[in-house]
């Protein structure tokens, strides 16, 4: 193989065919580079010209044709076996190019001579290790002219997909040649992280490209950098999406936006008006939605690959230092849904009783543990990959504190303090909006509901001084005392006075600044592109089988017949406190809704329910789709 020459090309010896051998382009290369290793002022004036001519060569602005590939790679190839001769003083500007050189740009055998050469530059001692790692990482950015439509092309998501394994591939050699690489690509991963205010192509393709780093070897020396900074990221995407301009509200509309349907005056449904979440015209929203897709493909790939309990432990920490400590969080936390959902028996099960761990000790702050309390109850009350026999056990859990914290009190006291005892208020309300979705699933299995039934939750909202029944939000209360009556949960009728009234001044003041006794995490998911990954896994209320349910649905199997069958005999009471293995099946919800859901008195049980249709907080707008959408018109 050889160079051809052009009339500007390197003085050396030339062939007779007017064409310049390999060998001899490296010498040539390395001539005008060992030219211009002195001062300035020193340097002859064709050595400069040489040198000026070569950076021109590698410039990382210029369009290079085929004829212009040749002598790129060739150029690069000859820098590669120079590299100890390169000096950023002497040498600055070639450098420089080399540096804001741009894979996409360059053909297949261009861009693997630029990736020979990265790579040897980045094995010199204590030189240009972090401007190797800065231009890699930058290459996972797509070029600047790639606009919308292209962006989607074959052509382009091809050469996408090339350039990724190239960098991949570059990073992992750097790695192994030089053991600094994995602490200093930390540092340079957390500084070069787009903005959220950046176009959703390049956020999407960058994160792309660095996500795949933690399904790469060099992902096991890079811990939870990767993760960390993609939901920070997630996060401030999230945190800037306004609900005052989602639901645009109007005067004549509820304040909460609800799942189901309502009847009005004339008992006929009011439909869906999808303009109150229209999130596509919201800037942060689409980007979200667009990286929320990338995240969700990341760990279904890592469930694929057998690697999702590792990425898994990352992002558990993950959660706990970044997203258990925000309220304001609306969509990410549901990457923690979506992977317990590729893995319900560990990531699962881990999930849950990190969650009641969390509430239960007493080392953590009070905020943390009525927050952990909510996403608890959320999470068990949507997810329809939990089986109830965890549920009923974290369940046991947590009335077991609570009936403790009511041991401790002093019954002389007759005051209602509910921001003295919020996060006992907090873990009542959980277990009555657990219940609202399961207490039907559980009573189903003749053993949860022995368990469930021995529990002292009467106990508990009988508490003389406490009061939970006052203090908690009425509509949970509501739902609850319906169908726990009907379900014949406690020996004595609650007696308990309803004002039709969505919360109490007691339930604002357990709630605190931050409004905590409105907080549902794990509200109907509203961002139509990544929904697809949430969906399936998700239980609306219409699919929640109540107490009071009439019949179940023509051809439906029974949930509790699908739990009993695989229930052991000896069920063990305290059966997940230490992540057991889980062996049951999950149970499937289907049931069809009844078409009214209305509140009256607690004790006119034989009205149907509207729970938790407003059980909304403002934080948690309703879910976008059809048939789990409706208004309510202005009662006159």
């Amino acid at each position: 193989m050889g160079l051809e020459l052009h009339g500007y090309d390197f003085p050396v010896g030339v062939a007779e065919d007017g064409y310049l051998s390999d060998s001899e382009a490296f010498a040539s290369v390395i001539n005008v580079i060992d030219g211009v290793r002195m001062a300035p002022s020193l340097v002859p004036q064709s050595n400069k010209e040489q040198y000026d001519y070569l950076v021109t060569v590698v410039n990382p602005g210029k369009r290079i044709g085929q004829d212009d590939e040749a002598l790129t790679a060739t150029a690069l190839r000859a820098l590669s076996r120079a590299v100890f001769r390169l000096d950023a003083v002497y040498h600055g500007s070639l450098l420089n190019n080399i540096f804001m050189s741009s894979i996409w740009d360059y053909g297949l055998d261009a861009r693997n001579a630029l990736l020979e050469l990265i790579t040897a530059l980045a094995a010199v001692p204590e030189k240009f290790l972090d401007n190797c790692l800065y231009m890699l990482l930058h290459n996972f950015r797509p070029p600047r002219q790639l606009k919308a439509p292209l962006n989607q092309s074959k052509r382009w998501l091809m050469r996408k997909e090339e350039v990724r394994r190239e960098v991949y591939l570059a990073l992992h050699c750097i790695n192994t040649l030089v053991p600094l690489a994995p602490a200093r690509l930390k540092i340079l991963i957390d500084k070069l992280m787009p903005r959220f205010t950046e176009d959703k192509y390049v956020l999407m393709t960058y994160v792309e490209g660095i996500l795949g780093l933690e399904r790469n070897e060099i992902g096991k020396f890079l811990g939870s950098t990767v993760l960390a900074r993609v939901v920070d990221l997630l996060i401030d995407l999230d945190v800037n999406i306004p609900w005052e301009d989602i639901l645009q509200e109007e005067p004549n509309k509820d304040i909460f936006a609800i799942e189901l349907g309502e009847c009005n005056e004339d008992d006929e449904y009011t439909t869906p008006n999808m303009d109150t979440v229209d999130l596509a015209k919201n800037t942060f929203a689409d980007k979200l939605d667009g990286l929320m897709v990338v995240a969700c493909e990341h760990l279904k790939s890592c469930s694929e690959s057998g690697q999702l309990l590792e990425v898994f432990e990352r992002l558990s920490e993950i959660f706990r230092r970044a997203m258990l400590k925000l309220h304001k969080s609306k969509f990410t936390q549901f990457l923690m849904f979506y992977a317990c959902s590729l893995d319900p028996d560990t990531c699962g099960l881990k999930f849950a009783i990190m969650l009641t761990d969390i509430f239960i000790s007493k080392d953590e702050d009070p905020d943390s543990r009525m927050k952990a309390v909510a996403y608890l109850a959320s999470y068990l009350a949507r997810a329809k990959f939990i089986p109830s026999s965890l549920v009923a056990s974290i369940l046991k859990r947590l009335v077991d504190w609570c009936f403790e914290y009511c041991q401790l009190q002093d019954i002389r006291v007759n005051k209602i303090s509910p921001q003295a005892h919020r996060v006992f208020y907090s873990g009542c309300q959980a277990v009555m909006y657990i219940l609202c979705f399961r207490l039907r699933s559980i009573c189903d299995v003749p053993q949860l509901k022995q368990l469930l039934f021995h529990l002292p939750i009467d106990s508990i909202l009988h508490h003389p001084v406490l009061d939970p029944l006052k203090v908690c939000l009425p509509l949970i209360v509501q739902e609850f005392l319906r169908q726990a009556q009907t379900a014949r949960l406690f020996k004595k009728p609650m007696l308990y006075s309803y004002d039709n009234s969505f919360e109490s001044e007691f339930s604002k003041a357990f709630g605190g600044i931050q409004r905590l006794d409105m907080f549902f995490p794990f509200d109907p998911y509203l961002l139509k592109e990544s929904d697809r990954f949430m969906r399936p896994n998700f239980k609306f209320w219409d699919m929640v089988k109540t107490t009071y349910s009439d019949h179940d649905s023509e051809g439906e199997d029974s949930e509790g017949e699908d739990e009993l069958k695989d229930l052991p005999k000896d069920i063990d009471l305290n059966l997940y406190d230490d992540e057991d293995d889980l062996d049951l099946k999950i149970d499937k919800m289907s049931i069809t809704p009844n078409p009214s859901f209305l509140h009256q008195v607690a004790t006119n049980f034989d009205q149907p329910s509207r729970m938790p249709a407003r059980i909304r907080p403002s934080q948690s707008p309703p879910s976008p789709h059809h048939g789990f959408l409706y208004t309510k018109k202005e009662e006159r």
